[in-house]
């Protein structure tokens, strides 16, 4: 059976609070304090780390609550209704209301309700122009729930061995990211032999290297300005005043923005349309295959990518440059790797100086590339390949399963799928 009622009849609700600043025997003690910040670095259910910690005297002389462990952290300024559960004892600051569960209500279940929930809580903030939520609002949110805190565990486990198996998989990813990282560093100094294994390193075998202006490259390499590998020169996309021309549509043309490039590959998910017509007066912006969208300004900065073509023609705006590669000089893989690592946002960041950064075409043109030659770059390019293949596998796999918890949530935590307790089997 399964019944609603108001947050207040589940938890008890806890505001956070901060000592004073101005008093130093208030910080620097060993209770953790927990801001929103806290929260959104956060990356799994439960918190355990904190930026600050207060005294005790800093807890006895503020408003500040010491919450147990398994208390639900739920942020109330600003950005509203995220949560996290409390792994160890901590106190907040008041940017909280705190759920501390009452007996009959099981406390994972409850987290996964005030997740599914989050709207709730946005909605009683939306009035102020400082979004922000009052534990009288807070109290009111209604939670449907089992009567039975056996139903509720089941639950809880099922949706919590989802959850373990996102953490356990976006743990793999970092692990892959990790190797990545480490693996184009030898790539890209060392190079690989024919027989597809890494040059000796040069405290080895100095005889198989040279000395260049950016560092020590293998004797086989060249070092190369970017611009001399062009196929055609870079090309800006217009510019940003083209884009009075445009009506965003929900089919079209797609319409590729700075802050869709990631490292390697496209999000797609917010892509917008412009009409043919459009697509057609912007002519110089359009994108096709092969080639490489770097971007040169905003959330993205330096990050490229190969188009692979998988959405057909499409355009940009002026913030993305595009790079197209003389392919009997240069992979264009191999120079979309090159431009996602380390060798080349650290040429980059010595001319970012600006207050709103940004990276100019002529700095895209000097950039130096250690350049093999073309049939080690494709030896180079199977090694990243085989890499970048497990993280995208695994990124597809944590997809699935947060789809997946997505569906039990509204399943299970509404009542519309049955839950037995007895066989431990969905009804």
């Amino acid at each position: 059976m399964w019944i609603e009622l108001p947050l207040s009849s589940l938890a008890d609700i806890i505001s956070g609070g901060t000592p004073s600043r101005d008093n130093l025997e208030f910080w620097g003690g060993n209770i953790p304090w927990v801001t929103p910040t806290d929260i959104t670095a956060c990356h799994t259910n439960y918190l355990y780390k904190t930026s600050d910690k207060i005294t005790k005297k800093g807890l006895l002389n503020s408003s500040a609550k010491l919450l147990p462990a398994g208390s639900i952290l739920l942020t109330s300024r600003a950005t509203v209704g995220i949560s996290r559960i409390a792994g160890i004892p901590v106190c907040t600051n008041q940017g909280f209301k705190n759920l501390t569960p009452l007996q009959n209500t099981n406390g994972m279940f409850l987290f996964y309700q005030v997740q599914r929930l989050r709207g709730s809580f946005e909605r009683y903030a939306a009035g102020s122009t400082f979004p922000e939520i009052n534990k009288k609002d807070t109290a009111r949110v209604l939670i449907p729930h089992p009567i039975d805190t056996n139903v509720q565990q089941k639950i809880a486990s099922i949706l919590t061995s989802i959850d373990t198996a996102i953490e356990k998989t976006e743990a793999l990813i970092e692990k892959y990211q990790q190797i990545k990282a480490g693996l184009m560093h030898d790539l890209f100094t060392r190079g690989v032999l024919p027989s597809g294994q890494l040059r000796p390193p040069r405290e080895q075998a100095p005889e198989l290297y040279q000395e260049t202006s950016i560092g020590w490259i293998p004797k086989e390499w060249s070092l190369k300005n970017l611009k001399d590998l062009y196929k055609n020169p870079i090309r800006d996309f217009g510019s940003f005043s083209s884009t009075n021309l445009i009506t965003f549509l929900q089919e079209g043309i797609p319409f590729i923005k700075s802050e869709m490039i990631k490292e390697g590959e496209m999000d797609w998910e917010s892509t917008e349309y412009i009409s043919p017509r459009v697509h057609i007066l912007l002519s110089k912006s359009h994108v096709a295959i092969g080639n490489i969208l770097f971007s040169k300004i905003g959330s993205a900065l330096g990050k490229a990518v190969l188009y692979d073509g998988a959405r057909g023609v499409c355009n940009s705006n002026a913030a993305v440059a595009k790079i197209e590669v003389n392919q009997n000089l240069a992979l264009p893989q191999f120079i979309e790797a090159y431009l996602n690592s380390d060798f080349s946002r650290e040429q980059f960041r010595s001319i970012i100086v600006s207050l709103l950064p940004r990276i100019n075409l002529g700095d895209i043109d000097k950039l130096k590339i250690r350049t093999p030659p073309v049939t080690e770059q494709k030896i180079i390019c199977d090694h990243l390949s085989a890499i970048t293949n497990n993280i995208k596998i695994s990124k597809n796999e944590v997809n699935k399963l947060q789809n997946q918890k997505l569906g039990l949530m509204q399943d299970l935590l509404t009542g519309k799928v049955e839950v037995s307790v007895s066989d431990g089997k969905n009804g």
